[in-house]
């Protein structure tokens, strides 16, 4: 516990005894630390030197203070209980979409079984959108005219077939496994940068921590409830 000398003590000195941003001093509730001031502060009344009185400028300055910095606890308290809250209802909201479906920033599709999910986002309107799909060793295998597009979030299916035919004329299938897309879009014939790629993935488990709530999807990573563009 911090000591007065109450001989020569000003209420400046009692708000630095509380100063929270000393190493030594506890961080209390806001009713604690409003206790503690007024104690020291009626100790101080009480040991004044009748000929050396506090000033009542100074005095009501301190007061003032005060009263600002309990304002200011209060409202940390609250943005900490609506930040709590906010936390529980993103965790909520995660749990829910556990199996499902989403799409999300990256250029990876996986054909599984003749199928495979990936998306287009376009932050504005294109008139021409194009998708082309690469295999492992970065050769453009395969690409899908999309035409005009909205702005927004648009989900694709394919299943593996190229643009080349086989002996018997029918498209050529590709094999099941990884592969690579980029997006193209433009408008006025100008290129827009705007267009991303989106890869798809099912959400096995969320996890909470200190940087909130991660959704985990296998063959995507780690990402947060900001990065899904769509769920599935």
């Amino acid at each position: 516990m911090a000591t007065i000398d109450t001989s020569t003590a000003t209420v400046t000195d009692l708000m630095a005894t509380m100063n929270p941003k000393k190493t030594t001093a506890a961080k209390g509730s806001v009713e604690e630390e409003t206790n503690k001031f007024l104690t020291l502060l009626v100790t101080q009344l009480q040991n004044q030197d009748p000929m050396n009185p506090l000033d009542n400028a100074q005095l009501t300055s301190q007061l003032a203070q005060l009263s600002t910095v309990t304002g200011v606890n209060k409202l940390n308290t609250t943005l900490e209980t609506l930040k709590t809250s906010y936390q529980q209802a993103e965790s909520m909201q995660a749990a829910n979409i556990i199996g499902h479906g989403v799409l999300t920033a990256g250029k990876n599709v996986t054909l599984s079984k003749s199928a495979a999910l990936l998306g287009v986002d376009l932050a504005t309107p294109a008139d021409s959108v194009k998708v082309i799909i690469y295999n492992s060793a970065g050769k453009e295998v395969h690409s899908i005219d999309l035409g005009p597009q909205d702005a927004g979030t648009l989900p694709l299916g394919w299943n593996g077939s190229t643009a080349e035919l086989d002996k018997d004329g029918k498209p050529i299938v590709l094999a099941d496994g990884a592969y690579t897309f980029s997006v193209e879009a433009t408008r006025g014939g100008a290129k827009l940068t705007d267009a991303a790629a989106l890869m798809f993935g099912s959400v096995a488990s969320v996890s909470t921590g200190a940087g909130g709530v991660k959704l985990n999807v296998p063959g995507v990573g780690s990402i947060t409830m900001a990065d899904v563009k769509q769920i599935l």
